[in-house]
């Protein structure tokens, strides 16, 4: 005879499903917010005001709070005692250190892109830049500077390593900064567009060794310019 038991929903440790909590939508909105911000085209201090804040998102202290302590931790921000807090500039070295680090996990992308990525994904690169085929980047500096940023956010994707885009996740935010505060120095945005044309000729012909090769040299010399460039970083 087979018996039946039925256990109590108790027994299995189940809670009551809830919505996403304030305090994540608090953490999601502020990362973004910080995420489009020029961090480095501005010389004063980034503060952000706790009421201003709370008066924007619709919420109270606490979530508020909450979200401001993550970020925080994750390098975004710094409490100030008796002055408040704000969004954190990093110094030059820690600048060339985060886009050599992005250089290594983006050329690995590209790597892996010319294994796996679908031909049509790769093909979206090219349409990044239609725009800008007849005229230089030069005289659409705003829309270039967001095409190179996606561009680049693109080539991370198509590595399809889950593992590398959570890496480079934070990582990015500053990085994406400093490309939108240089893309205008010393004609970069013309070099730039052709860096990546060549690029994503050798992703289409899986040429492995050439794409990785472009890609990490691609990013070095950001790095180079901003170690020779950069002095608002001092």
């Amino acid at each position: 005879m087979s018996v039946s038991v039925k256990h109590s929903a108790g027994h299995l440790g189940l809670a009551p499903l809830t919505s996403v909590s304030l305090c994540d939508q608090a953490y999601a909105k502020l990362k973004d917010a910080i995420a489009n911000t020029d961090i480095y085209n501005q010389r004063q201090e980034l503060r952000l005001d706790e009421r201003a804040l709370m008066q924007a998102l619709g919420v109270s202290r606490t979530p508020i709070r909450e979200a401001l302590s993550i970020l925080e931790q994750e390098g975004f921000v710094r409490t100030v005692p008796r002055r408040g807090i704000f969004i954190i500039r990093k110094s030059k070295r820690e600048i060339i250190e985060m886009i050599q680090m992005w250089a290594a996990l983006e050329s690995m992308s590209a790597r892996l892109a010319t294994l796996q990525a679908p031909d049509a994904e790769i093909g979206k690169l090219r349409h990044l830049f239609d725009e800008f085929q007849n005229s230089p980047p030069a005289e659409h500096i705003h829309e270039y500077s967001d095409a190179n940023i996606a561009f680049h956010q693109m080539i991370i994707r198509l590595g399809g390593s889950q593992l590398i885009e959570d890496a480079t996740e934070n990582l990015f935010i500053h990085v994406r900064a400093i490309r939108k505060a240089t893309i205008s120095q010393n004609d970069r945005s013309s070099r730039s567009i052709i860096e990546h044309l060549k690029i994503i000729e050798a992703l289409e012909r899986r040429d492995t060794e050439l794409a990785e090769r472009l890609t990490r040299q691609h990013t070095l010399d950001l790095a180079a310019h901003v170690e020779r460039y950069c002095d608002f970083l001092d």
